[in-house]
């Protein structure tokens, strides 16, 4: 394992350099794109956002910079499993009271994050220099970021597919409870009706070991590709740990509360999986994500 873990370290220091990111803005063209990763999930209570938090923690401890945007609007806890209350959302970004700057929060580990609140529903109704102006603003994510992890709400929503679809690639989180599964297909089918060719990784989550994880994310794989032509990817497994719920308890991330458990041990290897063999040449970056993310509002 730390083999590999230094294998990535060096991969990441090639591909994004050591320096970290510049808090002032330059007037050099930004040409760097930020690698748009939506993280998602079929129904409520698999644990989406708690893998978030944790993968953007071991990204980061890796050497990538990594931004989290909280985009559940109904249920936003990303600040919660901190246990940091943010001065400032997406709100007081779009009505130009703030700076990107100042609306982007301290999270532990150098990793930082921005709370949506209503924010997205509120571009609708901006006019077009106010538009203009916040995806400049946006744009910046890209010089200061190398990795944009968005937590969607839980469920089929349009909101929810509409982030799904804006994102480069998608993590699907599902657990082995039936109703997961088939929440998790029902998603997956409601991708593919869209774009046959997305990128959608399979983590299966709150497992009893490793041969249940495998047997569930080789049935999603396998039906999914004999009826929907999607192929789906395996990127790995939490198995379930009393380590996860003692550190939600403690509003610590369990990377931090125990880095030598069985999930932290399980949310490297998915890190690994993710960055050492995918090439981010292909990215939209941060400007990409969300001019797509706002014509899919009709925007």
């Amino acid at each position: 394992m730390s083999d590999q873990a230094d294998m990535l370290r060096k991969i990441v220091s090639m591909k994004a350099g050591n320096q970290k990111p510049e808090l002032k803005p330059k007037d050099e063209k930004i040409t760097k794109k930020a690698r748009v990763i939506t993280i998602t999930s079929g129904k409520g209570g698999v644990g989406k956002t708690n893998i978030t938090i944790n993968l953007a923690l071991t990204l980061s401890k890796m050497g990538l910079k990594v931004v989290i945007l909280d985009a559940d609007f109904g249920l936003a806890n990303i600040d919660v499993l901190f246990g940091i209350i943010p001065k400032y959302t997406l709100l007081d970004l779009i009505h130009e009271e703030k700076t990107i700057f100042e609306v982007l929060t301290d999270g532990p580990d150098n990793i930082k994050f921005l709370s949506g609140g209503s924010g997205v529903e509120e571009l609708i109704r901006l006019d077009r220099k106010k538009l203009r102006k916040f995806v400049n603003s946006i744009e910046l994510l890209d010089k200061l970021f190398d990795v944009i992890l968005i937590d969607t709400g839980a469920g089929l929503s349009q909101n929810v597919m509409n982030f799904i679809m804006a994102a480069d690639e998608v993590l699907l989180v599902t657990t082995p409870e039936p109703t997961s599964i088939t929440d998790a297909y029902a998603l997956v089918k409601m991708v593919s009706r869209r774009d046959r060719k997305k990128p959608i990784n399979i983590i299966v989550n709150k497992a009893e070991n490793s041969k249940e994880a495998m047997e569930i994310a080789n049935k999603l794989c396998m039906v999914s590709d004999k009826f929907l032509s999607l192929k789906l990817i395996k990127i790995g497994y939490i198995l379930f740990d009393e380590n996860v719920t003692k550190s939600v308890k403690m509003q610590k991330p369990f990377v931090i509360y125990n880095p030598k458990c069985q999930a932290s041990k399980n949310i490297t290897e998915i890190a690994e999986k993710l960055f050492v063999d995918k090439s981010t040449e292909e990215s939209l970056g941060a400007r990409g994500f969300v001019s797509r993310l706002l014509s899919f509002f009709g925007v």
